[in-house]
């Protein structure tokens, strides 16, 4: 399941001793076969979800020798203000403190976002505890990052949904979709930010080549993905519907297949997104391939999601003017 590049940059971010190095080989089965040798596995018929890990590998190991480690946590720190905006104002009404958004690049304002009027109890206390983990992401990013840390973009909480939605088939055209306006639909949109987020910190893992910053990284995907899989549970329990008019369906699960498939067409041709639901209807809480292992996306296709396109671009969506770093530009379709 690795490409010949992949594995050459993972064996030499290993470790910096030969032991580690082959505890690593090892590890991933490759012990005897040599870089070389792995990268030739790929050309006997892999297929299904094990052929799109394989296909989804390609862009980042190839980005891997364009980014510093530095990039790469600032890309992370982009994601963080969108996913800590959305969350604050969704428990509290307002945003990030001015301090906590300063920083390199053109600093934008929030549109759209207020507090919502959650129902149950459950639910409110899950939105407050993850918009108090992407509040202490953003604040260890920019400790992390001192002075090079970037500073929060434009971010869009009001259209993006909308067009995100409408995209997706979930709202008809003309019609809007309010993130905010109660508990179902506030899920639904954090379902499209966190599965996101887990996607892009796996992908972002092999470009990342300070063990310390790695080890920071792999501690923030487990927390992106606690806060995936508590999402993605609620909608699956959840027996209320979506609320606003020019609705095609109120059924939760129905619009997460179809939010899924919306993901899946921007970012290439890989069909890996997978709603909380299977083809059958049965529970799909975890979202992985056939060997049991979660997804990646380069920055590249994260981006493509973000900005609500399959080209090429540098702002739309969720950034309307775009990421501040040196990672701003989407995947070619």
């Amino acid at each position: 399941m690795f490409g010949k590049r992949y594995a050459a940059s993972m064996i030499s971010r290993s470790a910096e001793n030969p032991q580690d190095r082959r505890k690593f080989l090892q590890a991933a089965g490759m012990t005897g076969l040599g870089v070389v040798g792995v990268g030739a596995l790929g050309g006997i018929g892999l297929a299904g979800p094990a052929a799109a890990a394989t296909r989804r590998s390609a862009p980042v190991a190839e980005a891997g020798a364009e980014v510093s480690d530095g990039a790469v946590l600032n890309f992370a720190l982009n994601l963080e203000y969108l996913e800590a905006e959305f969350y604050l104002h969704a428990v509290t009404g307002k945003g990030l403190a001015d301090s906590m958004t300063t920083g390199t690049g053109t600093r934008g304002g929030v549109s759209g976002g207020r507090a919502v009027r959650f129902e149950t109890k459950a639910t409110k206390q899950y939105a407050q505890e993850i918009a108090g983990d992407e509040k202490a992401h953003v604040a260890f990013l920019r400790s992390a990052l001192g002075a090079a840390a970037v500073s929060r973009p434009a971010i869009d909480l009001q259209s993006s949904f909308t067009a995100a939605a409408q995209a997706a088939g979930i709202v008809k055209p003309g019609h809007t979709f309010d993130a905010f306006a109660c508990e179902e639909n506030f899920l639904l949109a954090a379902y499209l930010f966190e599965d996101v987020g887990v996607t892009a910190y796996k992908g972002a893992a092999p470009l990342i080549s300070n063990k310390t910053y790695l080890e920071a990284a792999a501690g923030i995907l487990a927390v992106e993905a606690y806060h995936a899989g508590t999402i993605r549970s609620a909608l699956y329990q959840r027996g209320g519907g979506l609320l606003g008019t020019g609705l095609f369906s109120t059924d939760l699960k129905t619009a997460s297949v179809r939010l899924s498939a919306a993901r899946d067409s921007l970012d290439g041709p890989a069909d890996d997104d997978q709603g909380v639901i299977d083809s059958h209807g049965n529970a799909n809480i975890v979202p992985t391939d056939a060997n049991g292992i979660a997804y990646s996306r380069s920055p590249g296709q994260v981006l493509n999601i973000v900005y609500l396109t399959d080209k090429a671009a540098t702002s739309g969506g969720f950034f309307p003017q775009g990421v501040n770093g040196d990672v701003t530009t989407s995947a070619a379709g």
